[in-house]
């Protein structure tokens, strides 16, 4: 497959539809996929040396597991490859910025929205007239987020991913403790309403749950892995009820691998050369990610751009640093 310029900044409409190429193997959507399209092949991941004696340690003191390593070292992955081999089912994903509350990732209760549900029932009263008396489903306007429904009680632990904890405010990491060593929590909208059991809605597409006098307890903790970029410590108590592993530098073998696991064996002298040129980018420190280099392996490998100049600045935009973020 050659280079095909399927825009040519003209904005004339030609005589017949292009038909695009093919979708990147990672790129599947959801459907086509069976899974979340963050979600890469387990079997594609490649993991860094003791990195499983890490997993397997986390696993067998049920503890949460620490993965510190810059942008793009396949952190996040390792969950995917986790839930796979235990048959943990779909992933629960908290993605932490400045403004993650420990009350969102557990529960969120729409009041306003429940008060708008009354103030229209009141309104339609007389349509209800020849009924009983309508029950106020508090239910409806309850919904767990991605750590409360990892706690749900389940013949299984549920697998949660707490991606770039570092970018969090202070005191969510010292907020966590508690919930994570008791394995539960309290909703207290539930706890103080008449009726013992309420069916809420969980983080699962489609998922609800009854939830039994306001309290939510797990009967297996969860598999947790916690992802931080390194830019920030954490308190001694909050580090010591984790596994942490620090993600070694990616090799030229390590990228190779992570290339022909996605693409196939492509050991031409243009893939050689691409993996030289974003390791020594990351040997000079520049933030860059995994998958920029199989874009640039998949774009770019053999003769597809056989213009030596627009391979180059092909390779530029495909390679551009993230900077610390």
């Amino acid at each position: 497959m050659s280079w095909t310029p399927y825009y040519k900044g003209t904005g004339v409409t030609p005589a017949h539809r292009a038909e695009l190429p093919a979708l990147p193997p990672w790129r599947a959507p959801a459907r086509q996929q069976g899974t979340d399209p963050r979600e890469e092949p387990a079997t594609a991941y490649r993991p860094a040396p003791g990195l499983v004696d890490a997993v397997n340690a986390a696993l067998h003191l049920r503890r949460p597991l620490l993965l510190t390593g810059r942008a793009g070292s396949g952190k996040s992955t390792v969950i995917h490859q986790i839930t796979a081999e235990l048959d943990l089912g779909k992933v629960l994903h908290w993605h932490i910025t400045s403004r993650s509350t420990l009350a969102d990732a557990l529960y969120r209760y729409d009041a306003l929205g429940r008060i708008h549900a009354h103030n229209l029932r009141t309104l339609d009263g007389e349509a209800r007239q020849d009924s009983d008396d309508h029950e106020d489903d508090i239910g409806e306007f309850v919904q767990l987020g991605p750590l409360g429904t990892a706690l749900l009680p389940s013949g299984h632990p549920r697998a949660l991913l707490i991606d770039e904890i570092d970018k969090s405010d202070l005191d969510l990491p010292s907020d966590l403790l508690d919930v994570l060593e008791r394995g539960g929590f309290e909703i207290p909208e539930l706890a103080r309403h008449p009726k013992h059991g309420i069916q809420v809605r969980t983080a699962d597409k489609g998922g609800r749950h009854t939830i039994e006098h306001g309290w939510v307890q797990c009967t297996q903790f969860p598999v947790i892995v916690l992802t931080s970029n390194g830019e920030r410590d954490f308190p001694a108590p909050f580090l010591r009820r984790c596994i942490r592993f620090e993600m070694p530098p990616l090799s030229h073998e390590t990228l190779t691998e992570i290339v022909a696991a996605h693409l196939g064996d492509i050991e031409d002298s243009s893939t050689v050369a691409l993996v030289q040129a974003f390791l020594k980018k990351l040997n000079d420190g520049e933030y860059v990610a995994i998958d920029q280099l199989l874009n640039a392996v998949h774009l770019l490998r053999g003769g597809r751009v056989p213009d030596r100049d627009q391979r180059q600045s092909l390779e530029a935009l495909l390679f551009r640093g993230l900077g610390r973020g």
